[in-house]
């Protein structure tokens, strides 16, 4: 059962140029996207909000329809989350293109795949950046050197204040699981796990009123989540620079593998591995 995985294409075109003709050619069973896919979240507070949903109709939804009519029944099945520099003012269009069979839009939700239990979340600790439409506080209201709370900043959705402020990953995320099984689980997130392989910032030496900063900027909630839960497989992205900084794109915790797909070069990263045995597995960059 042969899976794709990618995140982080921040709208690249000739990163969804590779991604779709690796499809055409490759045939998986399932594509999983980790969020950060279209060119800047920002642009949906400027004056031209069109510039995302523009970038949607005419790469994304136009890719994946074009692969659907050329593959037929070959077509993947096809998983997608935002990330925390996506605009969630695009999330509508997101889920209009899932009502035509194009992708599962997965953010806070599961859906059964084979035998299969796949979820998605989207949310990534407060970052030091302005647009906080995917930010949440992880474990509590603690907010690491450098970095702006999530109630500050811009937000192209509107949110009640309460909400963001006394909302957090921990408990989301054991909304979200409940009390299912996970030992057959796929998560789909954005953020990786805190100190991991995953999570390693280009942060050395720096400092912020003489506090030196963490260079792990990983979320603690997912990595207890994984910790208590032992998923099957869990999907990160977000911090680029981690697989370069540390020398790998995949860690483990106990019995549940990790990888990450996020890079910091202008290559498609591009992680293969097969769904029923995942130790097999492999990254490309493309």
């Amino acid at each position: 059962m042969l899976c794709f995985f990618v995140s982080d294409l921040h709208g690249k075109i000739n990163r969804y140029n590779k991604l779709f003709r690796l499809i055409q050619k490759e045939k998986p069973e399932a594509v999983f996207m980790g969020g950060d896919l279209l060119p800047s979240g920002i642009s949906s507070l400027s004056s031209e909000p069109e510039w995302n949903e523009n970038f949607i109709n005419d790469i994304l939804i136009r890719g994946f329809s074009v692969l659907k009519k050329d593959m037929g029944p070959k077509f993947p099945k096809v998983f997608m989350i935002l990330g925390n520099d996506d605009g969630k003012s695009e999330e509508a269009i997101f889920i209009e293109a899932q009502e035509k069979g194009l992708w599962e839009y997965l953010h806070n939700r599961k859906f059964i795949f084979h035998d299969y239990s796949v979820f998605g979340y989207s949310y990534v600790p407060p970052t030091p950046f302005l647009l906080k439409d995917w930010e949440r506080y992880d474990v509590s209201r603690y907010v690491d050197p450098g970095c702006v709370p999530p109630e500050e900043g811009f937000r192209s959705v509107p949110e009640k204040k309460d909400d963001i402020i006394y909302s957090t990953i921990s408990e989301d995320l054991l909304k979200l699981s409940g009390n299912t099984d996970l030992s057959k689980a796929v998560f789909l997130f954005h953020t990786p796990p805190y100190q991991t392989n995953l999570d390693r910032a280009a942060l050395d030496g720096k400092m912020i009123d003489y506090v030196p900063l963490d260079v792990h900027v990983g979320s603690i909630a997912v990595k207890r989540f994984i910790e208590e839960k032992q998923p099957y497989i869990c999907l990160h992205g977000h911090v680029h620079e981690s697989a370069r900084l540390t020398g790998n794109w995949k860690d483990k915790i106990a019995n549940t593998l990790l990888f990450g797909a996020a890079h910091d070069g202008p290559e498609l990263a591009l992680v293969r591995f097969d769904l029923a045995n995942p130790e097999i597995h492999s990254r490309e960059l493309i």
